[in-house]
């Protein structure tokens, strides 16, 4: 299976080459290495309640949303909660 390369969005885990802003926005408004545009803008998560498995539920929602089978939607998001930004929660 044809797998993006990264790095991937430490929050969602979008490849962050598939963001169409290059990435999230630190406060100062440089580019983060870590996150994407759709989970952090300003220097802030733009979700900053939601939860790993809201996250998991989230991403395997706009998956299929993109016509991805559920199955694979499942194994695609199952790796969030290792991200950093969850990890470390």
């Amino acid at each position: 299976m044809f797998k993006p390369k990264g790095p991937f969005c430490q929050s969602c885990g979008m490849p962050l080459s598939k963001d169409e802003k290059g990435g999230g926005s630190e406060a100062d408004g440089t580019k983060s290495a870590l996150y994407c545009s759709h989970c952090y803008a300003n220097g802030k998560f733009t979700a900053p309640d939601m939860t790993a498995d809201q996250m998991v539920q989230f991403v395997q929602t706009k998956l299929k949303e993109m016509h991805i089978p559920g199955v694979l939607a499942k194994r695609m998001a199952k790796d969030i909660p290792a991200l950093k930004r969850w990890a470390s929660q």
